[in-house]
């Protein structure tokens, strides 16, 4: 039975589910405990697509905001991980399909499990500010949250700005410790894939780097004119499927991992220019997860980004640049030989600041069952999440140091790894 802290809403009744809605960074989200959703993976998923309105490409009948970055789900309960308190498992789901997913991660609606854990009781708050430490169902990988909690209660209000969103809310620091898996998935620096020269890396997202030029593209096109360029969506979906199977991901055609990312110069002072798909639509800004991997990419000495990239002399901190702003991420690699006992670099560490706030505390009521609409039995959703036993980013205390980045954007998802796959 899920514990309710005193003041908290009425935990359902009359066919409806506690939920509360939240602003995650700069995506926005349904959070549940775990508790008030069916156990049953099948099932869970066909209500959360009524909860959600989907399959609609309005979504007029649920919660969803009729887009991607609007359409999902935080699942979050108290974690049997000695290193964790809490466990987040991120669910994906589609707005004009039934389907919803649980391959990939997001580090925005992981902005907001901190804040969601307290304000149901599942951690207590300390006095000042309060760290979470969560794991990330979906990869294993592990995050500790820090937020201020003055009084006993979560504090939204602050002056820490992202991209995307407006105005300011309270800091979230989130920091990833380093990852037991490769920076390099194909463990090269540089792969040709259909004649293009790429780099692979996966900093907590498996992310193609790819010099824009080498598309025929400036990387300073708006989304909208870059997926209009159908020539373009074809190439990139080639890329995307070879360079699947050369990071261990499989078969990637009904996933949205890996990321493509393509790197230009940068032109408001960052480190660099970004367009990213996901998987041939470009995104309006950049993810959490996959700008951690885009920073630790450009620091790896002979990568595709080399040349392109303008890189701090001093300090961890790295601006990227995106289509409605910027974020930046703190990331430092561990270059010395036998780091992983093969010499080849991996991430030492990675923080970023994020907000979050809560949007909405109460009951959802979904539309009547319809049989017709049930998440398709394929999709990725019904896939048993990867043990903990192997986490990318084994837990580290929180970087309060961390500064917040200024405004402008949206973010989104990281893939639950196949069997044999970089994690």
């Amino acid at each position: 039975m899920s514990r309710q802290p005193p003041g908290a809403p009425a935990r359902g009744g009359a066919g409806g589910v506690p939920c509360l809605v939240m602003r995650g960074g700069t995506s926005k989200g349904a959070y549940f405990l775990a508790a008030d959703l069916p156990a049953d993976p099948a099932e869970r998923d066909a209500l959360l697509l009524r909860i959600m309105g989907s399959p609609d490409e309005r979504q007029i009948d649920g919660l969803g905001g009729a887009h991607p970055l609007t359409s999902k789900v935080a699942v979050v309960s108290p974690s049997a991980d000695p290193r964790a308190d809490v466990d987040y498992l991120f669910l994906q789901v589609a707005v004009d399909r039934p389907e919803v997913s649980d391959r990939q991660n997001c580090g925005n609606i992981l902005a907001g499990v901190g804040p969601f854990a307290v304000e149901r009781g599942l951690v207590p708050a300390a006095p000042g500010r309060t760290s979470v430490r969560i794991r990330m169902v979906n990869t294993g990988g592990l995050a500790t949250a820090t937020f201020p909690t003055p009084d006993g209660r979560v504090e939204y209000g602050g002056d820490a700005e992202i991209s995307g969103v407006p105005g300011s809310a309270a800091p979230v620091v989130i920091e990833f410790p380093p990852g037991d898996g490769p920076l390099l998935p194909t463990g090269s620096v540089r792969d040709m894939i259909d004649g293009v020269e790429v780099t692979c890396v996966d900093n907590g997202m498996p992310t193609v780097l790819i010099a824009a030029t080498s598309l025929d593209v400036t990387g300073y096109e708006t989304p909208r004119d870059l997926e209009e360029d159908l020539a373009l969506a074809d190439r990139l979906r080639g890329i995307r499927l070879k360079a699947g199977r050369l990071m261990g991901l499989g078969d990637v055609t009904d996933t949205t991992v890996p990321k493509l990312t393509l790197l230009a110069p940068p032109r408001h002072g960052g480190a660099v220019t970004t367009r990213t798909f996901i998987p041939v639509r470009c995104h309006p800004s950049i993810g959490v997860l996959g700008a951690a991997s885009v920073a630790a990419g450009l620091r790896i000495e002979g990568g595709v980004g080399e040349g392109i990239a303008r890189l701090p002399e001093r300090g961890d901190r790295v601006r990227v640049e995106h289509p409605t702003g910027f974020l930046d991420i703190d990331t430092s690699l561990d270059t010395s030989l036998g780091t992983i006992g093969d010499g080849r670099p991996r991430a030492r560490r990675t923080a970023v600041v994020r907000t979050a706030r809560k949007i909405l505390d109460g009951t959802v009521f979904p539309r009547p069952a319809d049989p017709a609409l049930r998440s398709q039995p394929a999709s990725p959703s019904q896939q048993t999440p990867p043990s903990p036993a192997a986490p990318p980013f084994p837990s580290a205390p929180p970087s309060p140091s961390a500064p917040p980045s200024p405004p402008a954007a949206p973010s989104e998802p990281h893939p639950a790894q196949p069997p044999g796959g970089h994690r």
